[in-house]
């Protein structure tokens, strides 16, 4: 594609030199301009691309987008194109750069504060059992089928996105089940996507270091259904919404009145629509659970599509939601309540979210990404559940941390949700990055002033040794949640990261 064809998609008249070069790369970063790339000025948060024209320019950029066509270095002969948002056009041309990938593919995107990855793979499980091949964009990483890409970020940049659903396109995938962090709306890097749902699943505090307040949140999670949704071109775009949380009975789309399940991939827009999935009576995929183990649990769905009971290998009530939420989808998608059952009886768990430690102690221990007050408490809550309804008096015992770095705010309340919910805490390091990991324990224990250190409180600031300390405190029955890190494979310790898996640190010392 040359620089002449894609920029004429946002209206480009005037051209300068090397108009008729071929693309080489849609570029952000200055340090990666090469000759015949298009280098896209954003203004953010720390740096602003305007500050680094000159290099863009003396590497050999063919066009320059910016929003302040004055900072340009006088003698560029490129083509210069003046926006009113940088951030927005770049998702423009990244899409059309690639092919628009997203509209050869299922677009799914699934947001909340808790549940996005679990949701996302169940999701994958559905619809490949159904036959359309599912790539997942997520914090995990990004995979397709046997085919995996590291991630650092739940959402990437505008131009990685695109790249990577053009690679799903042309590996042959279908659908695609998307992470969508706030940061990635409030910050439009997913404004071009079409989708064909939205999934929401809750909303609890976090993210309030970069969101003012819990209202900024909310409204950055609300675009993905009230812009992003109501606007898609593909048929029946679809709001799955979570009508048990306060928050998901607020989102808006601009609907149509049609319950039925929805057409399969392709063809062009008739509106959007919205199904709630919960337990109250008025929600169209109602759920009713009838029991649950710590090796699973049995629910009832009623849809307008039919009733259907559902074994998934999870444990919790906010796991049945989850697997609603990725139902609700496939329905979208046309696949029946038979196939999502067969399918997510099948699904063995999701990597670090209430992750099954096999040991040969008569421990039952978890390794979970709970890294909110919120997430903690709803674990806790029905790991507690399932012990007091199979009349068990083991104990619970909860190893945790908070992030350095990251909003402070809920250090405390983690505590208190912590110890709320256990027997035993004990207080530990997660990512502490620059911050004092000292200080840290410091913060959250204070919101417990009614622990008793020793007792029913341990504190040890090296994570191995914390997980340690609750292994052999632990005795056969109990249950031991490891929470905050999930799937993450390493420690962030000052600026560098290092090795480390609770779940391969559990396995070694219990070998």
């Amino acid at each position: 594609m040359t620089v002449r064809e894609l920029l004429s998609r946002i209206h480009v008249t005037h051209f300068g030199e090397n108009a008729d070069a071929r693309v080489s790369a849609l570029v952000f970063d200055s340090r990666k301009v090469a000759r015949d790339s298009i280098f896209f000025a954003i203004q953010g948060g720390k740096s602003d691309g305007h500050d680094y024209l000159d290099q863009a320019v003396q590497a050999g950029a063919a066009a320059l987008i910016v929003e302040d066509a004055k900072r340009v270095p006088a003698g560029y002969r490129g083509t210069i194109v003046a926006v009113e948002s940088v951030r927005r056009t770049l998702n423009k041309l990244a899409s059309a750069y690639f092919g628009d990938p997203g509209r050869q593919l299922f677009c799914i995107g699934v947001t909340g504060t808790n549940g996005k990855t679990t949701t996302t793979h169940m999701i994958e499980a559905i619809f490949n059992h159904a036959g359309l091949g599912t790539g997942v964009i997520g914090t995990i990483d990004h995979h397709y089928r046997d085919r995996v890409w590291p991630t650092e970020m739940t959402t990437p940049d505008p131009v990685s996105f695109q790249q990577r659903l053009k690679e799903f396109v042309d590996l042959g995938a279908k659908a695609v089940a998307l992470e969508v962090s706030s940061h990635a709306l409030s910050q439009s890097r997913v404004d071009e996507v079409p989708f064909d749902v939205a999934v929401f699943t809750n909303l609890t505090r976090d993210h309030l270091d970069y969101h003012k307040d819990m209202g900024d949140y909310f409204e950055a999670k609300h675009k993905l259904f009230r812009d992003l949704l109501s606007r898609s071109p593909k048929t029946h775009p679809t709001a799955v919404v979570n009508d048990d949380d306060p928050y998901g009975r607020q989102i808006q789309v601009e609907t149509q009145h049609d319950p039925s399940a929805g057409a399969a991939v392709g063809s062009s827009s008739s509106g959007a629509r919205k199904w709630m999935y919960g337990q109250s009576a008025h929600a169209q995929l109602r759920f009713e659970v009838h029991s649950q183990g710590y090796d699973g649990t049995h629910f009832t769905l009623h849809a307008p599509q039919g009733t259907q009971r559902f074994q998934i290998p999870m444990v919790g009530l906010h796991n049945v939601q989850n697997a609603c939420g990725a139902i609700g989808a496939a329905l979208a998608a046309g696949i029946t309540l038979e196939q999502s059952a067969a399918a997510l009886a099948k699904l063995r768990g999701v990597n670090g979210r209430l992750d099954a430690v096999p040991n040969s102690k008569g421990l039952h221990v978890f390794v979970d990404y709970a890294h909110t007050d919120d997430a903690l408490k709803t674990v806790l809550h029905y790991l507690n559940e399932i012990r007091r309804s199979a009349g068990i008096q083991n104990k619970l015992i909860t190893v945790f941390g908070c992030g350095g770095d990251r909003d402070k705010g809920k250090r405390p309340l983690m505590a208190q949700a912590a110890l709320s919910g256990s027997d035993l805490v004990v207080l530990t390091s997660d990512n502490p990055r620059t911050e004092n990991p000292e200080a840290i324990l410091d913060d959250a224990q204070a919101g417990i002033p009614q622990a008793k250190p020793g007792v029913n409180l341990f504190r040890e600031v090296d994570r191995r040794k914390g997980i340690t300390k609750a292994l052999e405190l632990a005795k056969p029955g109990d249950v031991v949640l490891i929470a905050g890190k999930g799937h993450e494979d390493y420690q962030i310790l000052g600026t560098t990261k290092v090795p480390f898996s609770d779940f391969e640190v559990v396995r070694d010392i219990l070998k």
